[in-house]
């Protein structure tokens, strides 16, 4: 794997924030051998414009809450909502509506890249609760 920690960590709390915010399908791609501006993707998706919104805005909050704080260098497609970009030079969040993420399928695009292992916190919790419960 070629991210950096920082990278890492960026995108474990992005992605987690997204969860939280019930985004789907999120992945974690690791472009570093195949990009020298950043180190990963994080895709997500959401079915409306105003569960895009939140969820980029969700992001936004956690990575400030870090203690090396992270604020996006650029963020663009705001306005429409369809789909989002946070730059954060070590990664980029893309936020996309489903039908802009079916449509642009950035992940086929990046398919020949790996993945970064991510399980949501909450399922990860209740399937210890369920197993321990057994």
């Amino acid at each position: 794997m070629t991210v950096s920690e920082r990278a890492h960590e960026l995108a474990m709390a992005a992605a987690q924030a997204a969860a939280d915010k019930k985004a789907q399908d999120i992945v974690i791609i690791d472009v570093g051998d195949q990009l020298a501006i950043t180190d990963a993707f994080l895709v997500a998706s959401a079915p409306n414009e105003r569960q895009v919104l939140a969820i980029v805005d969700a992001i936004e909050e956690r990575l400030l809450e870090l203690p090396e704080k992270a604020k996006p260098l650029r963020r663009e497609g705001e306005r429409g909502g369809r789909w989002v970009l946070l730059d954060y030079v070590d990664i980029v969040v893309h936020v996309q509506h489903t039908e802009e993420r079916e449509f642009y399928a950035l992940d086929r695009l990046w398919k020949d890249c790996p993945q970064i292992p991510f399980v949501d916190r909450d399922l990860a919790d209740s399937a210890a609760g369920t197993a321990s419960a057994e």
